[in-house]
């Protein structure tokens, strides 16, 4: 984005992605090299990551073919960027809007880069924002970390706040009811059974106290409310299931390939709808789009819809916008409700602090 006007900057967190083909195999590297992802110690970690990088890299550029050879989720969280900062600088005037910068964690602008541009550049305070609705130790937890890691080693220091999660913020529920409503204009068969779709964990990170499953049902709740708010009924039939599914362990279900054929064998249209995901990339343009299609047309599903992400939806740009808006003016972490959103029992919860079964 643009030089910083005033000594505020956004950090707008996301995945990162392939930008070539030969940057698949280090994209993957750095994947599970994380401890997020694998939590064995180093060097085991390293060897493991080299190992399964090798190993998926082939199968892996033969999915990005399918998109040119790489992501595209930079051009895309670059869009979400530009739309955020215009909306900051339309809101809080020229001056005093902050510039907003996007990191990615596994390929591309990175936290280090960034964070020594912008300690260049005299930035004193940073606010940040995931592009994860729901928090997870394996995403925004892992984004954060590293980026506190390279703010301290630039001269940055500790930010003066952030968003943990917004699983409900009103901005991204209107987005995500307008690209399901928008998809269900042009089905004219029966209604649709509602697969809100996101990516999955292992059971053995949620037993761990991880809120991720947790925020996903407040998500899709939350959805269904809105558009049986403005399409009577259309959410009656959904289901929360979860994709992406890789490796031996047993991952938390049910898994949206499954409910793709349990509609088949019950003769129901699908609406594919990701609640998980903000932006575009190979797990919507070519595992929902591409795979599963392909698994809905062999079970016999009547229709296989799927509604677009958020992407930069004016609603859910002036969600992030919001939520930008109260941390500028309160610092500190929070959760799009002020304090601490999940129950107790997730311990894993950023704002663990908080009173025991806080809700």
């Amino acid at each position: 984005m643009s030089g910083p006007k005033s000594d505020t900057a956004v950090i707008l967190f996301n995945l990162g992605g392939p930008t070539a083909p030969d940057t698949v195999k280090p994209f993957l590297f750095n994947l599970f090299n994380d401890r997020a992802i694998v939590g064995a110690p180093q060097p085991v970690r390293w060897l493991l990551a080299k190992l399964i990088a090798g190993r998926r890299a082939p199968v892996a550029r033969d999915i990005y073919a399918h998109l040119g050879g790489k992501s595209p989720i930079h051009e895309e969280t670059d869009a979400q960027a530009a739309a955020l900062e215009a909306v900051l600088r339309e809101r809080l005037g020229p001056a005093g809007a902050p510039s907003v910068h996007v990191v990615m964690r596994y390929w591309g602008r990175r936290a280090e880069a960034v964070a020594r541009d912008l300690a260049g550049r005299g930035v004193r305070r940073t606010v940040l924002l995931p592009l994860y609705p729901q928090f997870s130790t394996t995403t925004s937890a892992s984004s954060v970390r590293e980026w506190s890691r390279w703010a301290a080693k630039t001269g940055l220091g500790p930010a003066a706040g952030g968003v943990c999660c917004y699983p409900a913020n009103r901005g991204f529920v209107a987005a995500m009811a307008d690209r399901i409503a928008e998809t269900l204009a042009g089905h004219d068969g029966d209604p649709p059974r509602i697969l809100f779709s996101a990516h999955g964990l292992p059971e053995k990170v949620i037993a761990a106290g991880d809120p991720y499953r947790w925020q996903v049902e407040q998500t899709a709740a939350a959805l269904a409310e809105a558009l049986d708010g403005s399409l009577a009924g259309a959410a009656a039939d959904s289901v929360v299931c979860y994709q992406s599914r890789v490796g031996p362990l047993k991952w938390i279900g049910p898994s949206t390939e499954d409910e793709i054929r349990r509609a088949g064998a019950e003769k129901r249209p699908v609406l594919v709808a990701p609640v998980a995901f903000v932006s575009e990339h190979s797990e919507t343009l070519v595992e929902l789009d591409i795979e599963y299609r392909k698994v809905a047309e062999a079970a016999g599903v009547p229709a296989y819809l799927r509604a677009p992400t958020a992407g930069a939806h004016p609603a859910f740009i002036g969600g992030l916008a919001d939520m930008v808006e109260t941390i500028l003016a309160r610092g500190g972490l929070e959760s799009d409700c002020g304090g601490r959103l999940c129950p107790g029992a997730w311990r894993a919860c950023p704002l663990a602090a908080a009173a025991p079964g806080a809700v």
